[in-house]
């Protein structure tokens, strides 16, 4: 077995399991791709061309609002922008001979669960092994929004209705655990949902797109919070 087929499986195992937990979450935001009139084939290249939950939900938004390309960037952009932090933080684990393709190459699959996997393991980051948890956990995310698309096409109303809740739970689950463990955390979701519905219910406010909505409330909430309760240390240490 080669060394670079043996980097690879080894960083296949770490990424099965992803890939199976980003098939459940991908269907789900399938399901409601399919509101927006996307079809399987789009769904799927959408989901592999961005590999980011809450981006793509939050560009999702953006297009059932019949937002602008603009505030589709705009908000694409602020809901993703942890990912710079975690790509500085890899940057420093790469092999001082790894080259510009291979840093290219791992920095467009940077997910919350692959930056975890890779910053876990001792030493050098092996852009080899990474492609390994990359490209099952880049597959099955866009399979599984394909699936969802397909499904809501031709399940019945109620079942789809219910489906679609399930996207909600699934950043319910997101965003519940930090919040226990952090107060600053569950202050700024807090404020969200508050600053969300002022918005929705103020007349001046209102006439706002939502995609313009969710950028100024990220920005306005997230600059508070780091401004208020700036975070002590390195969060992404291994």
């Amino acid at each position: 077995m080669s060394v670079y087929r043996e980097s690879f499986l080894k960083g296949a195992k770490d990424g099965i399991p992803i890939a199976l937990g980003y098939l459940a979450v991908s269907f789900s935001l399938g399901i409601a791709m399919r509101t927006a009139g996307i079809t399987s084939l789009q769904g799927f290249f959408l989901s592999l061309l961005n590999l980011a939950s809450a981006g793509e939900y939050a560009g999702l938004q953006v297009i059932l609002t019949n937002g602008s390309y603009f505030e589709i960037a705009m908000v694409t952009l602020v809901a993703n922008a942890r990912y710079l932090l975690m790509s500085t933080a890899l940057s420093q684990r790469f092999s001082p001979e790894t080259n510009f393709l291979h840093r290219l190459g791992v920095a467009f699959g940077i997910t919350d669960e692959l930056f975890g996997a890779a910053i876990a393991r001792e030493g050098d980051v092996d852009p080899v092994c990474y492609y390994g948890s990359l490209i099952p956990s880049a597959f099955f995310w866009a399979l599984g929004t394909s699936l969802g698309i397909t499904a809501g096409s031709v399940l019945p109303a109620p079942i789809v209705n219910a489906l679609s809740v399930a996207l909600y739970g699934m950043f319910i689950a997101i965003i519940i655990p930090p919040s226990r463990k952090d107060k600053a955390v569950a202050v700024c979701v807090i404020a969200g949902f508050f600053f969300s519905w002022l918005f929705s219910v103020i007349p001046l406010l209102s006439s706002i797109t939502g995609g313009t909505r969710v950028i100024l409330l990220t920005v306005v909430i997230a600059s508070a919070a780091a401004i208020l309760k700036p975070l002590q240390g390195d969060s992404y240490d291994a």
